[in-house]
């Protein structure tokens, strides 16, 4: 199952079990304590006045009474004093304990909030990363659908100089796609009907038109000229590609790579049994999300990107941030799925992955 992020109200939920940032007492609180158990009602405070206080980086299981959620499992992070008392392995500690409380009771979905990181002032870059790495270890040998909570942006703190050059390559890369010619493959279900490689059925035909007139530009759309030597070729290159599909490429990379199928989908953040529909399905048409993914997933360059967008029927556009920013990364060599997924929710951008 994939660690998934969203902005949401955690009490709103239904999951097997939401977690509660607590403290000692479990007697309830302001923040995500004190609305949790504004929610759930008066015989949350009574169970927990049963269970006794208890330590920082432990945690302790309620039922959810009537919150949409089944159960609640409470955790005491620690306070932020500099990092000079321990707080990064208690923090680390906090989620442990907790999914080791859904696993034990074989719960299937949970959802957290970034535990320390309001009122108790966990910086939320360090909180973050101790989350994701927590939750990354645990699905290498477990199979949960995990949710982290997101209130605000500044929780996805990716850094002010990653975020001001990534700012700036949008800047020198970014063109308004209403003064483009060029199709940006929008992130769907599926590639829309009428694509072949990134451009729209139209197009293609005017292109093929242009082919046939010895090299004489001929305008196509809005003013824009293209020519046969530059244009053609390229389609042609395009077209002999479809004879692999996405599932096709997918499956020989991860063998290139000497990866096991759960090491790819794991590592590209995506679940189990859609790998498993792309297994079995030669001809499945994946999200475009799903196949940038993988694309990270098995570190693939820029060009072995795009090829495996095209057997999706989608591509890489300059009039799309969300792909001037997987560009970024790619160009870059990181292929660290959660800090790309910091930067597009930073950039208001779909995630990738789950």
């Amino acid at each position: 199952m994939p660690l998934k992020f969203i902005r949401d109200d955690i009490t709103k939920l239904k999951v097997d079990a939401i977690v509660n940032a607590a403290n000692t007492s479990l007697l309830g609180g302001g923040g995500v304590d004190g609305a949790i158990h504004r929610v759930a009602g008066p015989k949350l405070l009574d169970e927990c006045r049963k269970l006794g206080g208890f330590e920082v980086g432990k945690a302790k299981l309620t039922k959810g009474y009537k919150l949409p959620a089944a159960h609640v499992i409470h955790t005491v992070g620690p306070v932020w004093s500099g990092g000079k008392s321990n707080e990064p392995k208690l923090l680390r500690s906090c989620y442990e304990e907790c999914l080791k409380i859904a696993s034990d009771n074989k719960f299937e979905t949970i959802a957290f909030p970034l535990i320390s990181s309001g009122a108790y002032g966990y910086p939320k870059d360090q909180a973050l990363k101790i989350a994701v790495d927590s939750c990354s270890t645990f699905l290498k040998t477990h199979d949960m659908d995990i949710t982290i909570v997101i209130f605000d942006r500044e929780s996805f703190d990716i850094g002010r100089k990653k975020l001001k050059e990534i700012q700036a390559f949008i800047d020198d890369n970014y063109y308004d796609e209403t003064r483009s010619w060029a199709y940006s493959a929008a992130v769907g279900d599926a590639a829309p009907v009428g694509i072949v490689g990134g451009i729209t059925e139209p197009i293609r035909s005017l292109i093929k038109k242009a082919s046939n007139s010895r090299g004489k530009a001929h305008t196509v759309h809005s003013g824009f000229h293209v020519r046969e030597e530059a244009r053609s070729e390229s389609l042609e290159d395009k077209l002999k590609m479809i004879d692999e599909s996405f599932s096709e490429m997918l499956l020989r990379k991860i063998d290139e790579k000497g990866m096991s199928d759960s090491d790819c989908y794991k590592k590209a953040n995506v679940d189990r049994k859609l790998f498993s529909k792309i297994r079995s399905n030669k001809d499945y048409h994946p999200k475009k999300t799903t196949a940038v993914a993988f694309a990270i997933a098995l570190e693939l360059d820029i060009n072995e990107t795009k090829e495996m967008l095209l057997k999706a029927g989608f591509g890489l556009s300059n009039s799309s941030k969300f792909d001037i920013i997987v560009r970024y990364y790619i160009e870059r060599g990181n292929y660290d799925i959660h800090e790309i997924n910091g930067a597009l929710f930073q950039f208001d951008q779909v995630l990738i992955g789950s």
